[in-house]
């Protein structure tokens, strides 16, 4: 890797298209989703009325609220599956959208961080603690759309 990493976290600020927050539809098992957001947190509901509630939720903030709500049954996988489930939700962002595409080829070899201390899974945890699962995804799709 290359020694100077990319932190984000903002959809807002630089590198704000890796945010899940982004506003950029993707389509998916024949559907459109708003944001990335909106189709990760819906998966936990997979095939109940939940997962359509999240999927129109008006903004992605919502969305999120809505799929971390214990309200209604999650799927019983879902830890073993959320990695691939967030990759495949990265990879039609990045392939159906040659502008973020290219903006993903174009970090080379850097490290991408999700820098945040609100995520020690997704994101580096602030402090490099967390595991940043959302920058390995990111790198991993920018790896296979390298071929």
């Amino acid at each position: 890797m290359e020694s100077d990493p990319i932190l984000f976290y903002s959809h807002l600020e630089d590198y704000g298209c890796f945010s899940n927050h982004y506003p950029s539809e993707i389509t998916l098992k024949g559907k459109t989703w708003p944001t990335t957001e909106h189709y990760f947190h819906a998966m936990k509901f997979e095939g109940t009325p939940q997962e359509e509630v999240i999927r129109n939720a008006e903004t992605s903030q919502e969305a999120a609220q809505l799929g971390r709500s214990r309200e209604y049954p999650m799927r019983s996988d879902w830890e073993a599956v959320k990695y691939d489930i967030m990759k495949e939700a990265v990879r039609a962002k990045f392939t159906q959208h040659f502008d973020l595409r290219d903006i993903l080829l174009a970090t080379n070899n850097r490290n991408i961080i999700e820098h945040t201390e609100k995520d020690k899974i997704w994101g580096d945890g602030g402090d490099g603690s967390g595991t940043n699962w959302l920058g390995k995804v990111l790198m991993e799709v920018r790896e296979e759309l390298r071929t």
